[in-house]
């Protein structure tokens, strides 16, 4: 090989070189992005199942929160929280399959409250489980057995007015997600009646 020849050759590495390089950057590049999605994606489908158990799963058992005041099996509003029947109880403790569960944002993240007794005394402290960063905010209806949307539980017509007699759970409950990737994505749970 002349000195010629090998300097077009290293050359020529050079340039492939260079084009294999910046074609591998972009796909590394578009290999994070995709992992970026499918984490929020799993993280939405997580938040699905959880919620759709939760709501899925109400049972008409008021509790008492930790002023003694009685509360209804659902309530929704600033606050949505539940009594929620099949809390698993793999070790056999001497506690109720019964469950009372909130949700709220707290600093752009929604989490999920729980709580391991449900009349609560007033040093009883929620377990908190975040679910996800990524939501700006959540709304949330309920259909009501006369087909109207209302936008709390008990709805203010029936709280404000005794002589009406309050149904006890919503037919469905609509969930409006406010997503920062995805947008409004919207889930409809329907109760057991």
């Amino acid at each position: 090989f002349t000195l010629l020849e090998l300097l077009v050759a290293l050359s020529i590495f050079g340039l492939l070189a260079t084009l294999s390089y910046s074609g591998l950057s972009a796909v590394m590049q578009q290999q994070s992005q995709t992992e970026i999605a499918a984490d929020r994606l799993s993280e939405l489908q997580k938040l699905y199942l959880i919620m759709q158990r939760d709501i899925e799963q109400v049972v008409l058992r008021p509790i008492r929160d930790e002023y003694g005041d009685v509360q209804p099996p659902l309530v929704g509003g600033e606050n949505f929280e539940l009594t929620r029947a099949g809390w698993r109880n793999p070790a056999g403790r001497q506690r109720s399959n019964l469950q009372r569960v909130g949700y709220a944002i707290e600093e752009q993240q929604l989490v999920r409250y729980s709580w391991v007794v449900l009349d609560r005394a007033q040093d009883s402290e929620p377990l908190v489980q975040l679910l996800t960063e990524a939501v700006e905010q959540i709304q949330i209806r309920y259909l009501g057995v006369d087909n109207e949307w209302k936008e709390q539980w008990p709805d203010a017509q029936t709280v404000a007015d005794p002589t009406i007699a309050p149904s006890p759970l919503p037919r469905v409950v609509e969930v409006t997600v406010e997503h920062e990737m995805y947008g409004p994505i919207v889930w409809l749970f329907q109760l057991p009646q």
